[in-house]
């Protein structure tokens, strides 16, 4: 049987969700070719943080093989579509052509200037990772002019930074400049009072889809941090060093970054589609099928995409959710033709929305699962959340860790949410010290156990003797296994208290044998017999406990195996061998041993150290080191495939 042929054009929220959706559900049965001029996606929610400098460009270039994956049913082409024959349903590009059952057209998106003159020839537009580039190259060398400019009237015209337009991406990009012109004014030594950054709209308010309770936060925040609004001003035309606003002075600035309007993408006119719907978008019914080919196999989706919603009577809005419920909905009625089965409606169901001003502080309004309204810290992780959790619905573990990793915990100059308390920039050749000790203190533990009560250090021969973990003896202090082996509650307890004494010599508290009575205390203090953190297993572990260690021979196998793996755990911390994972599992152990009454409070100490190991020491003067980029590269080969510049060529 033939592999049904379905051509997706756009790699972008829209298009890679319908891709994704199809290859899952087809298999075998499907060759589905990707189609976009960048080998990448962009996450077009955070190019205003690239452009004002937060992040580097790679923080939001998602490149196609990992997000893709070694899917074999995808092929991945970089090239640029010219035409679409909807009759011979062949797709060109400029260097190939691809025959087509179906065909996804999500081409996303481009700023609509609204015929204002000199918007392009002045105007900087944020709607593409070239856009963002143009916008900080611009910013740094403005600023790096006017720091020598001797005319304060010139300068100041220079120092202005005006955005156009108060939705979510001229909001968002004026708040990237709040923070962006406190690092300029400590740069340059300009005073903070010269650069101003000036948000321009046309109507009586900002973020018009928020209610009247959070724009109001936006705007006293932005205020108080020194943005000027220009409310009710219309621009009438760019100039390289001024605006011109409608029944009002001109504002001198070199900076107009435009986010006034998205209109669809004008390069499927060439497509031979007709547009029917204001702002060149193709209308689209309600299975997302392109309104006049509802025959022919024609999809759209994304920003490109018109489907008026009974609801509200306005086409689909143009943001992420409504993209990817759009590529999902034409994934699925494809999917409904192939299987001859009844199609899906297209359902504009929005949890929410959400504004970040500037690194620390945003506005968000949710729908789901709860309706509220959030601004400044709240807002700003839930935003963070949502973006970890769009990561987990790609199923990529590394942009996961990718996010984390830029946006919080190695962010630059305390541009992040909690003001710099997580980003690391410190040496971690500090921790090695504490890492060889910790790994020494778990090497000592273990082999206290491999010795037992006689064994030497260095006589081999006399390891696994009396006391030692290794013979048939139970050491571990659990009532039913005494009971089992013995018949005899009084013997369980005598060898609970025996099995407390060793942990206590394990532990470090040798010499705490003088008191009978045990005795709280965070340090060992001589003479004192340390109190353990659990007298026994509290009665809610202990089901637990029963069904992983149910009775003698498991018991057995369990203290040896726990012997070994602490020698394991031990040695991989001297190293620096997966660190990260050996200091987590130290946690979880030195919990376990707590709960199980094993464990006293003098050797708390192994939580907070556990944890203070886990940021990267294996790095340095250890094994990770060299480990960790050999095993990224070398589990990315084997999970994504190799990404290129290109993609779909031989």
């Amino acid at each position: 049987m033939s592999k049904h042929r379905i051509v997706v054009v756009g790699a972008g929220y829209a298009g890679l969700t319908a891709t994704r959706n199809l290859s899952s559900k087809l298999k075998d049965s499907a060759q589905i070719t990707l189609i976009d001029r960048h080998p990448y996606h962009t996450s077009m929610t955070q190019l205003h943080e690239v452009a004002a400098g937060r992040v580097s460009e790679e923080i939001v270039q998602y490149d196609l093989q990992k997000l893709v994956g070694k899917r074999k049913n995808v092929q991945l082409v970089t090239d640029e579509v010219t035409m679409v024959d909807k009759e011979a349903k062949v797709v060109t590009t400029a260097n190939g052509t691809y025959e087509y059952d179906f065909l996804v057209v999500a081409l996303g998106g481009e700023p609509n200037d609204f015929g204002v003159p000199g918007v392009k020839e002045h105007g900087f537009t944020l709607w593409s990772m070239e856009d963002a580039l143009r916008i900080r190259r611009h910013l740094e060398i403005i600023v790096e002019k006017a720091a020598l400019e001797p005319n304060e009237e010139k300068r100041r015209a220079m120092l202005t930074f005006a955005v156009a337009g108060s939705g979510f991406t001229g909001i968002e990009m004026a708040g990237e400049l709040i923070e962006w012109k406190e690092l300029m004014v400590k740069k340059y030594r300009i005073p903070e009072d010269e650069i101003t950054i000036a948000v321009v709209e046309m109507m009586d308010k900002i973020l018009n889809i928020f209610s009247d309770k959070g724009r109001n936060n936006a705007f006293k925040y932005m205020q108080k941090k020194g943005v000027k609004f220009f409310l009710n001003s219309a621009i009438t035309e760019v100039g390289a060093d001024h605006i011109k606003i409608k029944d009002a002075a001109d504002i001198p600035t070199h900076t107009l970054i435009w986010t006034t309007g998205v209109q669809g993408n004008t390069q499927a006119k060439a497509y031979g589609m007709q547009e029917t719907e204001r702002g060149n978008r193709l209308v689209a019914n309600k299975f997302m099928q392109a309104v006049g080919f509802e025959d022919k196999g024609l999809y759209v989706a994304g920003d490109l995409s018109a489907y008026t919603e009974p609801e509200t009577g306005r086409p689909t809005p143009q943001i992420v959710e409504a993209a990817e419920l759009t590529g999902h909905t034409a994934a699925a009625n494809i999917l409904a033709e192939i299987n001859g089965t009844e199609k899906h409606e297209y359902k504009g169901v929005y949890k929410g929305t959400m504004v970040s001003i500037g690194a620390r502080w945003g506005v968000a309004s949710l729908s789901q699962p709860f309706k509220s309204e959030m601004s400044g810290f709240m807002a700003m992780a839930t935003k963070h959340f949502v973006y970890l959790l769009y990561a987990f619905q790609i199923r990529s573990a590394y942009y996961m860790f990718q996010y984390l990793s830029h946006e919080i915990f190695r962010q630059k100059d305390n541009r992040e949410l909690t003001y710099g308390h997580l980003s690391r920039s410190g040496n971690v050749l500090w921790a090695v010290p504490l890492r060889i000790f910790f790994g020494l203190m778990w090497l000592l533990e273990a082999m206290g156990k491999v010795l037992g009560t006689d064994g030497k250090w260095l006589q081999p021969s006399t390891w696994f003797g009396a006391g030692s973990w290794f013979t048939t003896d139970i050491r571990l202090p659990f009532a039913w296994l005494h009971e089992a082996t013995t018949g005899a509650s009084d013997a369980a307890s005598g060898a609970t208290g025996a099995v407390t004494g060793a942990s206590d010599a394990a532990t470090g508290a040798t010499g705490a044998v003088a008191e009978t009575v045990a005795k709280f205390g965070l340090s060992y203090k001589w003479g004192e017999q340390p109190m353990p953190v659990f007298d026994s297993v509290p009665s809610w572990m202990e089901p637990i406990m029963r069904i992983m260690i149910p009775n003698a021979d498991v018991a057995i196998f369990f203290q040896r195996f726990m012997t070994l793996f602490e020698i394991v755990l031990a040695l991989a911390l001297i190293f620096g061998i997966f660190t990260w994972l050996f200091s987590a599992i130290s946690v979880v152990l030195t919990v376990m041993f707590a709960l199980s009454g094993m464990f006293v409070w003098v050797n708390i100490w192994f939580i907070p150290v556990g944890i203070a190991l886990m940021n990267g020491s294996g790095r340095a003067f250890g094994v990770d080191r060299y480990l960790q980029p050999w095993l990224q590269k070398w589990l990315g080969g084997i999970w994504y495939g190799k990404s290129k510049p290109r993609y779909g060529e031989k």
